[in-house]
């Protein structure tokens, strides 16, 4: 992190000398800072911009105190400013070093880098600010290839939910079709067994008919035998009356024609 530390004077595109007020509270700032006491000198840092809001010192040095804080939002939107603002480019590189640095802790590699692109654009020999340019590329590259796999992982596990459905759904089509396949055996297997029982009554019901009623078709031999002799026995009795009407004749006067 870099840090302006005005003491008396500072030099910025020509001699600018600040009030007694306020290179007092700046120099106080200063001391806390390294004294590593960041709330202690942001409020001191605040009382000299208070007194001159267009102090270049006191802002950038307010912007230092907010990240050492990690208030990385407020010093990024400072130095922003500061950058906007200022027409020196060793201010301008520094403040967009900083600003590079408060985007990324703040995980805003790609803001980052174009930051750094920037800083370096106003101070091409700064190594710190290339190395740092350097670090977030990699760190960005590292995780767009961690999205990738992310979602190529979120992919894979969508495509194994999908298939794990199917499977599921088919498993229940399945088990559907063995439960209407098995409720259709069991209600042809009743049908049949309903059948073969009505037939089997009514072949009982017929049967007892039959043994209370008289069955002719059913003679026994004997009984046969028995009818066949007497209807032998009635016809020869009947031929036998005929045979005697013949011979008796009929009676009446004879007439002799001679």
């Amino acid at each position: 992190m870099k840090q302006l530390i005005i003491i008396i004077y500072i030099v910025l595109q020509g001699a600018v000398v600040f009030a007694q007020k306020e290179k007092k509270y700046i120099h106080n700032g200063n001391k806390l800072y390294q004294q590593q006491k960041y709330a202690e000198a942001e409020a001191s840092y605040r009382q000299s911009v208070e007194k001159t809001k267009e102090s270049v010192a006191g802002n950038f040095n307010l912007g230092d105190a907010l990240y050492k804080q990690k208030k990385f939002d407020n010093a990024a939107q400072k130095f922003t400013e500061i950058a906007a603002s200022s027409e020196n480019k060793a201010v301008k590189a520094q403040a967009y070093h900083n600003l590079g640095n408060s985007l990324l802790e703040s995980k805003k590699l790609e803001e980052s880098i174009e930051a750094y692109k920037k800083s370096l654009i106003n101070n091409p020999k700064d190594d710190q600010t290339r190395y740092n340019l350097a670090y977030a590329q990699e760190k960005l590259k590292q995780q767009q290839q961690q999205d990738k796999n992310n979602k190529d992982k979120n992919k894979d596990k969508k495509d194994q939910n999908k298939k794990d459905q199917n499977k599921d759904q088919k498993d229940k089509d399945k088990q559907d079709k063995d439960k209407k396949d098995q409720d259709k055996k069991d209600q042809n297997k009743d049908q049949k067994d309903k059948d073969k029982q009505d037939k089997d009554k009514k072949d009982q019901d017929k049967k007892d008919q039959q043994g209370q009623q008289p069955q002719p078709d059913k003679l026994s031999k004997e009984d046969a035998e028995r009818m066949l002799d007497a209807l032998k026995n009635e016809e020869k009795n009947t031929q036998d009356k005929l045979k005697n009407k013949k011979a008796k004749g009929v009676k009446g006067r004879i007439v002799k024609d001679w």
